[in-house]
Order: C-alpha cells, then structure tokens, then sequence
C-alpha cells in the first residue's frame, strides 16, 4: 500500500476555481466517504481550506485511484473533469510524504509561514478520525507532519517571519489608510478565522471593534474577547457606513457584502472568505480599496510578506528533507519487519523440531544437559540470525529495500503472515537477552 495525493491549491488554480471545488461540513464528510470507498483506498483523508482542497489515500494502485478521486472531485463540485484535471497535482509515495510536511510547515501556504494550516491540519485529521477513514498509516504520517509543521515553528520562528493572512491583510490596510490605531474596524463573521482577526486588530492597537454574525450571541461571545461590541446582523450596512477598515470571513455562499452597502470614502475592505463575502464590484467605488483572497494570489502582498528570510524558509526546508528522510527509512525498516519476524519464527520451529527429535534418538539424556543443549543451539541459530536481520534493516532503510526483504523471503521461503511469529520472536529475544 503507498500513500497518494490529489488535489488543488493556490499555486495550481485560479481563486474562482478553488471556490467551487472547496468542500466543508456535510459535503465533505461525503466526499471523504466515497472515497474511501474505492476497492482500491484503504484510508483517507482530505484537507480543504480556502487555499487548497488536498485527498489523502493509501492506495493499492495508482493510476485507477487517479481518476476516481478526479472524477468524485468533479462530481461533488459541479466541475467538469476536463476542467479541473489541468489544475490538479499528484504526487506518490516518497513525493506524497515531502508535500504534507511541507503544506504542515507553511511552506506551501499563500503566505509562507503562516500557522493556521497546522490547526487545519489537525481538522482534517480528526474529521477522518470521527468518519472512521483513517487508519494506521495515515494517522501515523499525519502526526508525523504535525509534528514537523511544530517543530518548524519552534526551531525557525517561520510564523513570525511569514505572518497570517490577516496579518499581512493589515499591513495592506495600512498602506491604503495609514496606521490603523484609532480607525473603527469591523468584523464580519464569527468563526475561527474572524477570532484571528479581532484578536490581530486587537494587537495592532485597534480598539473601536465591532463584530456582526447571523448568529448574534456569537458575536457577542467574540466581541467580549476584544473588548468590542456586537451588532445585529440586519445592522450591517449601518455598521459598513461607519467602519474605516472592515474584515469579513462568513461561511455563507452568497455575497453577504454587496456595491450598494458601500459607501464611496476611503475605506479598507479584507475579504478572507471563500467562496466570496463582498461583491468584487465594490473595487469600482472611489476611494474603496478591496482586498481578497483572489488579489493576493495575482501578487498584491509581493513586498509585503517577504521580510528578508530567506534563510529561515531554507532552514524550514532542511528540516523538512531531514524529517522526511527520517520517516522514510523508519517505514521502509518497519515493511521488513514481518519478514524478519518469520525468519526468525521458521529458524524457532527448526530448532524445536530438532530439540525433539534429539529427545526421541537419545531419551537417556539427563534432563540438565538436556537444557544445556538446547541452550547452545538456540544460541548458535541467534547468533547465526543476528547479522543476517540487522542488515536487511539497515538496508531496507534504503529506496531498494522491499528488495532485500524479498530476496530473504524466496532464500528461505518465508511467509511473513505466520501465526503467532511474533509472540516466538518475543520469546527468543527473551532467551537471547538473558
């Protein structure tokens, strides 16, 4: 079984796209579900955030798992297939491995660094945890890659080199407004990407914040944390006449900020939604200044978020070759393991076969030198296994190493799926250690 990843992101696809592929709640529990009910998907799993829409499989074949999951991605989304297939990536195996620790590490995010892909992460990976599509491979890499994507932050400070989207949103809104302590800002949407942002502007020093969700005791419980007020949401054009820098992020799949609730002034407007919170026809009103997710990819935070640290992305990437280097000689080690543990298991059943045989032939051996005998065998077999199984580990550690462990399984004509092998291998060791 080898791990697979299809999918989509910022660097492959136009913002418009992404936002018809994108898949949350009740669709993409489905979605997780028909994939994983492939003949040929033993676990899955999908990430999909505003910037990228990613399935996770471990597969048994590659190129008939290829086409389901584009084809399943075109039927959830309404997306022709021949649409979609030009903006899709696939990576395999080893490339599949690098990708998640690098999408985990924030180096494949729209603003390097940036540390909320962790927690999406982490989303995803419970969300397969709760529909039961996960199982022992991908929960192992996954953990892995969140523990990369951590390490990274801790040892390189990426986070803070490269900051959030709404962070250099800000920065944004400060070349269009000046600085931004003083202005009345407010926040639309009550979610965990609008949290980020009350609680950003609330750092930057803004303090007139008000947050305005279709569920107002929502907004009330986020205004609280920033010391702002909540207002209902049928008072949302007010509250747009009166805010000088506005952050929206809703769930909704409508426009929820349209042209005419904007009056035309100076006024910064950070749409961090997808699909889109306000009407792109609102960049048409003098003095408006819009920012979305879409501008950002077309290259408006060039300059922005690029804070001379070069050397602490090459930092990150070494310690992401590093980590995948590591994972992949520990699961290429632990594929010989059942070979190892048969081989040791027939080299037992020899042994005691032996031992009886001897007990038969000669009955008057007294029972100490007996044990005697039998401890010295046991110990020759050890001794004779020892190099043999400590190679073929080391050496499966490499990228040809199913062919060593295949090479001793037709040298010695092992099953790897022997009963009880491991319960005998515990056993010698025991013997072996004593």
């Amino acid at each position: 079984m080898s791990i697979l990843v299809v999918g989509l992101s910022h660097r492959t696809a136009p913002v418009a796209l992404l936002e018809r592929v994108s898949v949350s709640g009740d669709a993409l529990a489905k979605l997780l579900h028909d994939v994983q009910r492939s003949d040929c998907v033993a676990e899955a799993m999908i990430v999909s955030t505003c910037n990228r829409v990613e399935v996770y499989a471990v597969v048994d074949r590659f190129h008939a798992v290829v086409s389901e999951v584009t084809a399943l991605l075109a039927v959830h989304s309404g997306v022709p297939v021949e649409q979609l297939v030009p903006h899709l990536y696939v990576h395999y195996e080893d490339r599949a491995v690098e990708h998640l620790f690098s999408v985990a590490a924030g180096l494949d995010s729209m603003v390097v660094g940036e540390g909320q892909i962790l927690g999406q992460v982490r989303q995803a990976l419970r969300l397969a945890q709760d529909e039961g599509t996960l199982g022992p491979t991908l929960n192992e890499l996954v953990q892995q890659a969140l523990r990369v994507g951590k390490r990274s932050h801790a040892e390189t400070g990426i986070d803070r080199a490269g900051a959030s989207l709404v962070g250099v949103g800000l920065r944004l809104a400060e070349r269009a407004l000046g600085p931004i302590q003083g202005l009345r800002a407010l926040v639309v949407g009550a979610g965990s990407m609008s949290a980020l942002s009350a609680a950003t502007l609330q750092r930057a020093g803004v303090t007139d914040i008000v947050v305005v969700n279709r569920t107002h005791e929502r907004a009330v419980r986020l205004a609280q944390t920033v010391g702002g007020r909540a207002a209902e949401f049928g008072g949302l054009a007010a509250e747009l006449a009166a805010a000088d820098l506005v952050v929206s992020c809703t769930g909704a799949t409508d426009v929820v900020v349209t042209a005419d609730m904007v009056t035309p002034r100076r006024m910064f407007l950070l749409d961090l939604a997808l699909p889109h919170d306000v009407d792109p026809a609102v960049r048409r009103l003098p003095g408006v200044t819009l920012v979305d997710l879409e501008s950002m990819q077309n290259g408006e935070i060039a300059g922005v978020d690029d804070d001379g640290r070069t050397e602490t992305v090459a930092a990150v990437r070494a310690i992401v070759a590093e980590e995948v280097a590591a994972y992949l000689s520990a699961e290429r080690a632990a594929r010989v393991t059942p070979t190892v543990v048969a081989l040791r298991s027939k080299a037992a059943d020899v042994v005691e076969a032996e031992l009886g045989r001897l007990a038969s032939r000669v009955p008057e051996i007294e029972g100490r030198v007996r044990d005697e005998v039998a401890q010295t065998v046991r110990r020759v077999v050890d001794k004779l296994l020892h190099e043999p199984t400590v190679r073929v580990k080391q050496l499966a550690a490499s990228s040809a190493g199913d062919h060593y462990a295949e090479a001793l399984r037709e040298l010695f004509n092992l099953d790897p799926k022997v009963p009880d092998a491991v319960r005998r291998v515990e056993t010698i060791d025991m013997e072996v250690d004593r």
